[in-house]
């Protein structure tokens, strides 16, 4: 297993629902907990994360900024279509420390993961990094 939601593992991050020039979405999955990429205030806030082939998950972990209310859903399709639930869970607020949260894969395959941050604990939340231990799947 190893983290499939790198840039240098080809992933990508083809949607987001905001942008700013300088904390891009792509600092997602750069590897680096420094970088990040930052919500213009409205909820729900989602980005896609894109991988290169369909992927065997086993674990998800996120680190971020100020988020309250966050869903996973995944999607086997080519393109990111037709997405179906993962989880649903309300993160712990965290004053001046990046919550970094993780979840069970579920023994479930992807070739895009949709994070949906329905709410925060601040008009502006950010998301640092995203892991994603998985592997090229055999389906």
């Amino acid at each position: 297993m190893f983290d499939v939601a790198l840039a240098e593992a080809g992933a990508q991050v083809p949607i987001a629902t905001s942008s700013d020039e300088n904390f891009p979405p792509e600092n997602i999955i750069d590897g680096k907990s420094e970088t990040f990429w930052a919500t213009t205030g409205l909820f729900p806030q989602e980005f896609i994360i894109t991988f290169t082939a369909l992927m065997s998950l086993e674990q998800i972990k996120i680190n971020c900024y100020q988020v309250k209310g966050l869903a996973m859903e995944r999607s086997i399709e080519n393109e990111p279509v037709n997405f179906e639930p993962m989880c649903e869970k309300e993160l712990c607020p965290s004053d001046a420390s990046l919550q970094m949260e993780e979840f069970s894969g579920e023994n479930s395959s992807a070739k895009h993961l949709k994070f949906v941050i329905k709410s925060g604990y601040d008009h502006f939340v950010s998301v640092h990094k995203v892991c994603v231990n998985g592997m090229a799947s055999r389906e």
